[in-house]
C-alpha cells in the first residue's frame, strides 16, 4: 500500500502573507495575493517536493473570531479542520504588526492541536519587522524562522525546517540546503550593489569601468549624476544590479529642490541594497560626510565595502594602507574589519579585488550559525569573562539564538537585560564577529528576559 504524502497546513490571522508563502513554496501564483484580508475563503491546495519526498501544502483562510453561522466562522472551521489532518504546521505571523492577541490566541489552539508546528515571522524585511521576531519566543512554538515570502528571503531555512520536522534523512537535508543555497546566491537572484560617496569620488566612473562602456556621464563637475540608475552586470557568473547614486553632500549645503530629491533616492537605495560600495577619494579620506555615509550604511544593516579611489596618485602605498585602516577601525568602530580595497576606477585598477570584496561581504552578511555552535561559544565566552553583576545580583546569560541573517542578528535570554552593561555586549559582538568569521558586517545584538526557551521541549 502506497503511503499517502504528508500534509503540511499553512495557518495564522488574515492578511499575514499566507497565500504569498503558498506561491512562494509552489513556485507558481496558485492564490490570490492583496493588502486586503480574508480574500482567502476556500482552502488551496498544491504539490511541492522536499528532497526526494512529495508533500501536500495546504493554504487556508485566516483564523478569526467570529459569530456563528458568518462566514468567518465558517472559514476558520475549514482551518481548524486542516489543522487537525495536517502533520506539520505552519503558522505564521505579521513581523511588522509584532504578536497580537489574535495571534496569541491562534498560538494556543495550534499548540492543542498536537501537531509539529513551525512559528514563521513573515514580512521581516527591513528594521522595523525585526522586533516582532524578538517578540514571536512569546508564543510557545519554539524558535521563528524570519522570512520575507514576497522577496524569497529566508524560504531555504524554513524549507530545510520543515524538511527536519518531517523526519527527512540528514543528508537529503544537507542537498537541499545546499540547492537552497545555490538559489540564494548570485546564480538565481541578482545582488543588489548601491555606489554611494561624496561628491566627484569617482561613483559613476566605477559604474563605466565594471561595464567596460560610457554607460554613465562623467565629468569634473561635481553632481552630474541626480537619479539613482541601476544596471544589470555579470562578474565571472555572478548576477550584479550596480546602482550609481548621487553624491551625498551635507544637509546643510543641500540647497536644490533636485539636489534633495536625488539625495533621497540615494538614501532609498542604501536601504534596498544588499552590499553598499562606499566610494573614498584616497587623497581626502574619511571626511566628516564618508563617517556620517558609512554610520547610515551599517545603521540600515547593509554590507559595507570601502572603496579607496584614486590610488594611483597615492605615493608611500604600504604605509597610507596601513594608516587609512586603522583610521576605519578607529572611526567605524560599528564595523571593524570593513573591507578597504585600493583601485583606480579611471585607470580600471583593483576592480576585480573589488568585487571579490563584495561577494565576500554579501556572504558574511548572509550567514547563519548553527544554535548549538552558538551556545558552546556563549559557554565558552562566559567562562573567559564572566557577566559583571547589577544591583549586586550575578547577571546570567542562559542561551542565545540567531534570529536572522542580512544582518546576522542574534538574540541572548538572559536574567538582566538592562543590566548588562554595553562594554560586555560590545565583547560578546566582537566574540561573535571574530569566531564565525563576520568582519565588516553589521552584527545586530538583542537581550531578552528569560530561560533557555527550549529547556523543556520535547
Amino acid at each position: 500500500m502506497t503511503t499517502p504524502p504528508p500534509t503540511i497546513a499553512i495557518v495564522g490571522r488574515p492578511n499575514v502573507g499566507k497565500s504569498t508563502l503558498f506561491n512562494r513554496l509552489l513556485g507558481r501564483r496558485l492564490a490570490l495575493v492583496s493588502d486586503m484580508p480574508g480574500l482567502t475563503r476556500d482552502r488551496h491546495e498544491g504539490t511541492i517536493r522536499l528532497g526526494d519526498l512529495e508533500a501536500r501544502l495546504v493554504d487556508t483562510a485566516g483564523l478569526e473570531e467570529a459569530p456563528p453561522g458568518t462566514i468567518a466562522a465558517r472559514m476558520t472551521r475549514q482551518t481548524e479542520r486542516a489543522l487537525q489532518s495536517a502533520d506539520l504546521v505552519l503558522f505564521v505571523i505579521d513581523a511588522r504588526d509584532g504578536v497580537t492577541p489574535a495571534d496569541s490566541a491562534f498560538a494556543r489552539l495550534v499548540r492543542s492541536a498536537a501537531r509539529p508546528a513551525i512559528l514563521v515571522a513573515n514580512k521581516c524585511e527591513g528594521r522595523k519587522g525585526m522586533e516582532g521576531v524578538y517578540e514571536a519566543f512569546e508564543l510557545g512554538l519554539g524558535e521563528p524562522v524570519a522570512i520575507s515570502a514576497e522577496h524569497g528571503e529566508g524560504v531555504g531555512e524554513l524549507i530545510s525546517e520543515m524538511m527536519e520536522a518531517l523526519g527527512i534523512e540528514a543528508s537529503e537535508r544537507r542537498s537541499r540546503e545546499e540547492t537552497e543555497d545555490q538559489q540564494e546566491t548570485a546564480v538565481a537572484r541578482p545582488i543588489r550593489v548601491a555606489i554611494v560617496g561624496r561628491p566627484n569620488t569617482g561613483k559613476s566612473t566605477l559604474v563605466n569601468a565594471l561595464l567596460g562602456e560610457e554607460r554613465m556621464l562623467t565629468g569634473p563637475e561635481p553632481g552630474l549624476t541626480r537619479d539613482a540608475i541601476e544596471i544589470d552586470f555579470n562578474w565571472r557568473d555572478q548576477k550584479m544590479t550596480l546602482i550609481d547614486t548621487a553624491g551625498l553632500r551635507r544637509k546643510a549645503k543641500i540647497t536644490e529642490t533636485a539636489e534633495k530629491l536625488a539625495a533621497a533616492d540615494t538614501l532609498r537605495s542604501i536601504r534596498f541594497a544588499e552590499v553598499v560600495i562606499l566610494m573614498i577619494d584616497a587623497e581626502r579620506p574619511f571626511e566628516h560626510q564618508d563617517l556620517t555615509i558609512g554610520d547610515l550604511v551599517a545603521e540600515e544593516g547593509r554590507a559595507l565595502v570601502i572603496a579607496l579611489n584614486k590610488w594611483d596618485l597615492v605615493e608611500n602605498k604600504q604605509a597610507v594602507l596601513r594608516e587609512l585602516r586603522e583610521m576605519a577601525a578607529d572611526k567605524l568602530a560599528q564595523v571593524p574589519g570593513v573591507p578597504l580595497v585600493p583601485i583606480s576606477a579611471l585607470a580600471e585598477r583593483g576592480l576585480d579585488a573589488l568585487l571579490d570584496a563584495v561577494l565576500q561581504s554579501y556572504e558574511a552578511w548572509n550567514r547563519r550559525v548553527p544554535t548549538s555552535e552558538l551556545n558552546r561559544w556563549l559557554r565558552a565566552a562566559i567562562e573567559r569573562h564572566a557577566p559583571p553583576a547589577s544591583k549586586g545580583r550575578r547577571i546570567k546569560i542562559r542561551y542565545i539564538v540567531q534570529v536572522s541573517t542580512r544582518p546576522p542578528t542574534f538574540v541572548a535570554f538572559t536574567s538582566q537585560p538592562k543590566g548588562l552593561p554595553k562594554d560586555y555586549i560590545r565583547y560578546l559582538t566582537k566574540g561573535i564577529r571574530e569566531t564565525f568569521n563576520m568582519p565588516g558586517t553589521p552584527i545586530r545584538f538583542i537581550l531578552r528576559k528569560g530561560d533557555n526557551p527550549y529547556a523543556d521541549r520535547d
